[in-house]
């Protein structure tokens, strides 16, 4: 878990300023991974009353660009977002209730991962799976 302290150093280490937004927007997307950008303004109102839902778009656009938070694009649902980044993990969603899980990425033959062919020099391979979880069934 980031602190406050984490986050201002990685904000000045991409020469941003510290600001109560960024601050505000971390901590909301640290302790809600995979939130909704109206989720974060929700959590982030709790210590910045003021915090418009377009200023907390804003930021999570740069944050993202940064590579400090990680956008991702659930089919059938709005961005959601986490500050895990940089491990190339993958996602697990509940086709019934939208929960959305952390899976690492898989260690050894990892079919259809790597492209048959291409000119590119593959960095990610970002993959979803869908399915029901324990919750809402078998």
């Amino acid at each position: 878990m980031h602190t406050e302290a984490d986050w201002a150093a990685q904000l000045h280490s991409h020469d941003r300023r510290v600001t109560k937004q960024r601050l505000a927007v971390l901590a909301a997307v640290g302790q809600l991974p995979h939130a909704t950008a109206e989720a974060v303004t929700d959590a982030a109102r709790a210590t910045l009353q003021a915090l418009t839902l377009q200023s907390v778009y804003v930021v999570l656009a740069d944050l993202t660009a940064l590579g400090m938070l990680r956008r991702i694009e659930p089919p059938n649902s709005p961005a959601r977002y986490e500050t895990r980044t940089g491990d190339n993990h993958h996602h697990a969603i509940c086709t019934s209730c939208g929960k959305i899980e952390d899976v690492d990425c898989a260690v050894g033959h990892a079919p259809c991962l790597t492209p048959s062919s291409t000119t590119m020099t593959i960095k990610i391979a970002d993959v979803l799976y869908q399915g029901i979880c324990s919750d809402c069934g078998p």
